[in-house]
């Protein structure tokens, strides 16, 4: 697989009510990512409760976003886990219901205790879908692994023949700009920092992950055409409005507050799993009214089925 350019949507994944999945939903949900002008789906990362799921959900869900994507779209299942038999195993699936390539973060119970550990841990996992490439899922903030990536790459690149990257969420651009640069650019560096796009393009980047691309991708796409265009203003005034939605998402449990976003554009992807918690109706009131402050709603195209009322953007 060539380098990604362009952003991919670290998507969320559809539950009902009662918190069982909701694969139903699948199909119309790839539908909007393609129209929308994505590169690929990130599928059971972070964002899509991978971690919260069982290993049998998880397939079930990585199934139904290929066979829905059918080669429209990328689709890059994530398949870390505690135990590297376990995510050597979601791999192996991986490459068996045609999946473009596979990612893993590290082991965040027993975690990896040296760069080496780490290295050997990823090639294990990468063993079980040699023929797919593979990145490395690089977030420290979640799973308390935050070591040297440019050594990762200097390790794990001889002994991981499929290593194709990183996906690297973390804000040291520095070190993303190392990793970039690393063997004259010879490993896909994805960047996954949403509200840091721009200084990341500035660094480099060509392909971006992340959760809000999943339902605010024209207003990233438009910085990325800003920049392309050498139009440097323009590139920063889209981005600082970005930045301004952001710092409201922020204010919220971020992952069940874009969940609740989805619901009010008309994409209702049901609650969290515990520990996550869904929203409290006097939570998202609040979260609507400040995205509302900023035009929030206006910018991005609602879902014409289970829109919400003129006036109450979604909220219930």
């Amino acid at each position: 697989m060539k380098k990604i350019e362009g952003l991919i949507a670290a998507v969320f994944t559809p539950f009902h009510e009662d918190g069982t999945v909701n694969l139903d939903m699948i199909p119309a949900l790839v539908d909007k990512l393609v129209e929308d002008g994505l590169k690929g789906i990130f599928v059971c990362g972070s964002n899509g409760e991978g971690p919260n799921m069982t290993s049998k959900e998880r397939m079930q869900v990585a199934e139904a976003f290929v066979r829905a994507a059918g080669r429209r779209i990328l689709i890059i299942v994530h398949v870390g886990h505690n135990s590297i038999r376990e995510a050597k195993a979601l791999a192996a699936h991986a490459a068996e219901i045609g999946a473009d390539a596979f990612a893993s973060v590290a082991s965040f119970y027993f975690k990896p205790t040296s760069v080496q550990n780490l290295a050997n841990c990823m090639a294990a996992i990468a063993e079980g879908a040699p023929e797919l490439p593979f990145y490395y899922y690089h977030i420290p903030h979640l799973t308390g692994v935050g070591m040297d990536m440019v050594e990762f790459l200097k390790l794990a690149g001889p002994l991981i023949p499929n290593l194709a990257g990183i996906k690297y969420t973390a804000p040291t651009i520095n070190e993303y700009q190392a990793c970039l640069n690393y063997e004259n650019g010879r490993f896909d560096i994805l960047f996954g920092l949403d509200e840091l796009l721009l200084p990341a393009l500035a660094a480099g980047a060509k392909g971006a992950i992340g959760s809000t691309y999943t339902f605010a991708a024209p207003l990233y796409l438009k910085i990325m055409a800003a920049f392309d265009a050498g139009d440097i203003q323009g590139a920063r005034a889209n981005h600082a409005y970005i930045v301004e939605f952001i710092r409201v998402l922020l204010k919220f449990p971020p992952i069940p507050a874009q969940r609740a976003i989805m619901k009010a554009l008309g994409w209702d992807l049901g609650p969290s799993r515990l520990p996550l918690t869904t929203l409290r109706k006097e939570q998202a009131d609040k979260l609507y009214h400040e995205l509302e402050s900023l035009s929030f709603f206006t910018k991005l195209p609602v879902r014409k089925v289970n829109t919400p009322e003129k006036g109450t953007t979604g909220k219930s």
